[in-house]
């Protein structure tokens, strides 16, 4: 490939607004253009990292039997409607009428149409396991899409869905499918952290995520060092403290005027945030939902749905609040308020003499004790895990760390089958519901993942299995031009990837543009030819430079590759 005629250019200006430096990087080394918001296009320089990753993907599914396919990008709406998706996934969900005045969805995935298909066609156990998988088109309408191709409303995804006879069968493949990532990002030269996740609008009770350790990455992950524990933010666990030792007080009231927020709060009173409570009101389907947690904890929705077992929360407006409760936000508080349902985090029930609002203007109580001066209707662990916090495992502090998204697994049992129809007979003749997982990874977002871990001052550095080239030849005077291009042929008639850089620019620009590009090896014809008849090998991650004659080039190259960096 001659870089001259190759659709390629670097930029030195990006958008003031690109924070991550992948992004930054991508549209600096022309491998992605942004055509909308959240809509990129993969030029042909980044098309070939993505094609690499698509390849180890292919390699590994294959690895463990699974069967590809393809299904369509678009869907018609009566099967999100027979699951309820149709309502529950939200504006997120692309919906639009055809000619005919049908609707239809822009596939943000694929579990409703192959539960469809998996019905018409595994109707008996002696089909059974089977376990499919496609790479294609998403499209989930983001309201924010950021981080360039990390957070866009178009992506490619490589989705995979099992069907089994039982839970055993099921988990057997579960497994595996997770041996198979491992082994993918690992190839694609990731540090990466499996942890127990939410299953969100995709279902199932069980759920593990992939997750990118990035600086900046917009996922928190907690940590124990100690002993191995990991998950999610939004599903992670804490250890509730034994309870206070401190003496119950008298109940007060006392004057706050214009104090509202819990760090106005502490800084009037001059107490930490621990020992004020904070109440958070929620409306819902069965009323108020009055919802308290510490004054340094954050209220976890996810828990608190699936404790409360609702499917949606929403914050009560400040009039209704008023309208029930009869004071501003700011001021509610536990204490004499019947006219709701109350739930209390685990965590302020083994605290004494905390600081609520009084439910009147301008006024807090002092000395507030769960138990004697409110009764919670449920008691549970509905907050956020803060850094610092004991693991639940083995009482070791816990950490939080910052990563990206790149792979999902997902028990979904029957959730979709038994809402679908999709059943088989079991060797009895008896029907059962097919009992299902979902398995997704985020293709076009890996090159920005592994950007993110593998970069440096001077641009890319990729990891040998997903870089577009294995090497880029530059000749460096216009004294060796022709030289390089005999260099080229020869190593183009081999297995390496190769690209010439013949360009008429000078030969600090090519070096440079390799090095944004992040191309592993640059084999420079230069002055060290013309003076030792010798070509320089530069590897692009250290910097190291290996000379070779012409005649054991292709040889050296070949087994510098084959060692990566």
């Amino acid at each position: 490939m001659r870089l001259s005629k190759y659709l390629f250019f670097t930029a030195k200006e990006v958008p003031a607004d690109t924070e991550l430096i992948s992004h930054k990087l991508m549209l600096k080394a022309g491998l992605v253009r942004p055509v909308a918001s959240g809509l990129y296009a993969f030029l042909p320089i980044g098309y070939r990292v993505l094609n690499k990753i698509i390849s180890i993907v292919k390699e590994e599914m294959d690895r463990i039997g699974a069967q590809q396919l393809l299904l369509p990008f678009v869907q018609p709406a009566e099967l999100w409607k027979k699951t309820g998706r149709w309502d529950e996934y939200g504006q997120e969900l692309l919906r639009f009428q055809d000619r005919k005045g049908s609707w239809f969805v822009l596939s943000p995935t694929h579990e409703e149409l192959i539960t469809r298909l998996a019905g018409d066609i595994l109707t008996s156990y002696r089909k059974l396991p089977v376990v499919v998988y496609q790479i294609q088109i998403k499209f989930r309408d983001e309201p924010r899409p950021r981080g360039g191709v990390i957070r866009s409303r178009e992506f490619w995804m490589k989705d995979a869905y099992s069907f089994c006879q039982d839970d055993e069968q099921m988990g057997k493949i579960y497994k595996e499918m997770q041996s198979a990532y491992e082994r993918i990002f690992s190839r694609c030269g990731l540090s990466y952290k499996v942890v127990e996740a939410e299953s969100g609008p995709i279902g199932g009770d069980v759920s593990h995520e992939f997750i990118s350790l990035a600086p900046n990455g917009e996922d928190r992950i907690v940590e124990c060092d100690s002993c191995g524990y990991s998950a999610k933010l939004e599903r992670a666990r804490s250890r509730v403290k034994m309870e206070s030792k401190e003496r119950e007080k008298a109940l007060e009231e006392v004057n706050t005027p214009d104090v509202k927020t819990v760090d106005e709060v502490a800084n009037f009173l001059n107490i930490p945030l621990a020992k004020i409570l904070k109440t958070v009101v929620y409306q819902t389907e069965r009323g108020l939902l009055g919802v308290v947690v510490r004054g340094d904890h954050q209220v976890n929705e996810d828990k608190l749905k699936k404790l409360v077992k609702l499917e949606e929360l929403n914050l009560a407006p400040d009039e209704l609040i008023y309208e029930n409760i009869g004071v501003e936000v700011g001021f509610v508080g536990p204490v004499g308020v019947d006219n709701w349902c109350l739930v209390v985090d685990e965590a302020v029930m083994q605290g004494r003499n905390f600081v609520a609002g009084a439910n009147k203007k301008d006024t807090h109580f002092i000395n507030v004790n769960p138990g004697r001066d409110f009764s919670p209707e449920i008691i549970g662990d509905i907050r956020y895990v803060l850094p610092g916090d004991e693991c639940p495992v083995c009482g070791a502090s816990l950490k939080v760390k910052r990563g990206i998204e790149i792979g999902h697994l997902f028990k979904l049992g029957d959730r979709y089958s038994s809402k679908l129809g999709a059943f088989f007979l079991d060797q009895k003749g008896k029907k059962h519901p097919l009992i299902m997982g979902c398995y997704g990874i985020g293709i076009s977002r890996l090159p920005a993942a592994i950007i993110e871990q593998n970069n440096d001052k001077d641009g890319i550095i990729w990891p040998r299995e997903v870089a577009p080239f294995d090497c880029v030849v530059i000749p460096a005077g216009d004294e060796v031009f022709d030289f390089s291009r005999e260099v080229y042929l020869n190593l183009k008639d081999s297995p390496i990837e190769v690209v010439w850089d013949d360009r008429d620019v000078s030969a600090g620009v090519k070096f440079k543009d390799s090095d944004l590009v992040g191309i592993p090896f640059k084999v420079i014809v230069g002055r060290t030819f013309l003076k030792e008849g010798k070509i320089e090998i530069k590897k692009r991650g250290s910097g190291e430079i290996i000379k070779a004659s012409k005649k054991d080039l292709t040889a050296k190259l070949m087994e510098l590759i084959q060692d990566g960096e």
